[in-house]
């Protein structure tokens, strides 16, 4: 017999989730944005996920699980793979509780993440760091529960994990009575949007959640089009909360149900949106954590005059990580461009670019040239910051004028990747 999304996780498991979570976890403030609210002429009201206890809403998933499991297993201890959030809020149950838990991470694992697990969980937790994404943690985690016969806590595909998540759900309609036109939400592994939706469409059927997903890792989008698990072979790891190559079996098929969209959105938009956040609102967010914020463009037309909730699921963003978060920004604003120019090795040439091609709209952000000696050209990396993304047409027209030798490379992701 098929298992369905009712059987899977029904309001009935979420209400009885908020009642065990409800003396341990942050019942968190659903604010009103102004600022958002009037770039999008609507209201846009935010779940503030970031300020739950260990900065995500990992732990309520993470404590309804594990709080649940017989004593036998909690005595053997716990085992669970995260890229962050889920394994803090395992760490900090499992100090609660007193469990002994080994929590396996990616190794690009933000080392803010990594320091904020071991603080949580105190002498109660073992970190392994394997593997490049969370996919290789994942299988490296269950193989050791296999080996040593300890309960492994799935980030997502458990109908415990995902009632724990649902809670976010539960807590929005006791705090907002109006109508609610939209709700967005992140997507990763889909514990969240299987929690809060099954939740959702139950009491309040008309409204529309929509799911947001990085474009570099669509394992949800690319399913639920597929009508099928689809599994991803290559993923783009720097939304690393939601970066996964394969969603849960449980979780696509509630997702299947309740979800009335899944968007894409591009990583370099993610960066602007936390940029955004922390300049006009002195909001700290990660990259995993903007998503539903950053796919608002895509729908702004429909949601002019609404009701919106955006769940703001997660602040836990290194700080060494702004460089990038800049960069990748910037790029995606077409305020940045990166381009390989082979100039003639004669005296004067390299001047005669930067008087004659560059404007006083360029910048030079990135210089590398050695000069090469046999050779009539030698190349150089430059990269300039534009003030308008429209002086990109002009500075090229200037090379052209001036037969400059150049190669772009913002749209060559393959050789960008490799130089940059």
């Amino acid at each position: 017999m098929q298992t369905t999304a009712q059987q899977i996780l029904e309001v009935k498991d979420i209400e009885d989730a908020y009642l065990r979570l409800k003396p341990v976890i942050n019942h968190t403030p659903l604010l009103l944005n102004d600022y958002l609210s009037e770039k999008y002429a609507c209201k846009i009201y935010l779940k503030r996920e970031d300020l739950q206890i260990a900065r995500s809403y990992k732990l309520r998933g993470a404590y309804n699980k594990i709080s649940r499991l017989p004593a036998n297993q909690l005595k053997t201890g716990i085992v669970c793979a995260s890229a962050g959030n889920h394994s803090q809020g395992v760490a900090y149950v499992c100090e609660k509780l007193k469990v002994k838990g080994i929590i396996f991470m990616p190794n690009p694992t933000p080392n803010q993440k990594i320091k904020k697990v071991k603080r949580f969980g105190k002498n109660f937790i073992e970190i392994v760091l394997v593997g490049d994404t969370f996919d290789d943690a994942y299988a490296a985690a269950q193989a050791y529960a296999v080996k040593h016969h300890v309960t492994f806590v799935h980030p997502f595909d458990d109908p415990l994990v995902m009632a724990g998540q649902g809670t976010v759900a539960y807590e929005i309609l006791e705090d907002f009575k109006e109508e609610i036109d939209f709700l967005f939400a992140p997507i990763g592994g889909g514990g969240l949007c299987a929690g809060v939706g099954t939740y959702l469409k139950d009491l309040r059927p008309n409204i529309k959640i929509i799911g947001a997903e990085p474009k570099g890792a669509p394992a949800m989008y690319n399913s639920i089009n597929n009508k099928a698990l689809t599994p991803l072979k290559e993923i783009d790891v720097f939304v690393d909360g939601a970066a996964v190559k394969n969603v849960g079996e449980f979780t696509f098929k509630v997702c299947s149900k309740v979800l009335d969209d899944v968007a894409l959105v591009e990583e370099g938009k993610i960066c602007s949106t936390i940029l955004d956040l922390y300049n006009e609102e002195a909001i700290v967010a990660e990259p995993a954590g903007v998503l539903s914020i950053s796919v608002l463009d895509q729908y702004a037309e429909e949601i002019k005059g609404k009701n919106v909730i955006c769940i703001l699921s997660g602040g836990n963003n290194d700080i060494t990580r702004m460089e990038e978060i800049k960069e990748r920004s910037l790029i995606y604003e077409g305020l940045k461009c990166y381009f390989i120019i082979r100039f003639p090795q004669r005296a004067g040439a390299l001047k005669e670019f930067l008087n004659e091609v560059l404007s006083e709209n360029e910048d030079i952000a990135h210089f590398e040239y050695t000069k090469k000696t046999n050779r009539e050209k030698g190349p150089a990396l430059v990269g300039l910051e534009l003030k308008h993304k429209g002086d990109y047409a002009a500075l090229i027209d200037r090379m052209e004028k001036h037969k400059i030798n150049y190669q772009a490379l913002n749209d060559n992701q393959e050789l960008f990747e490799m130089l940059v």
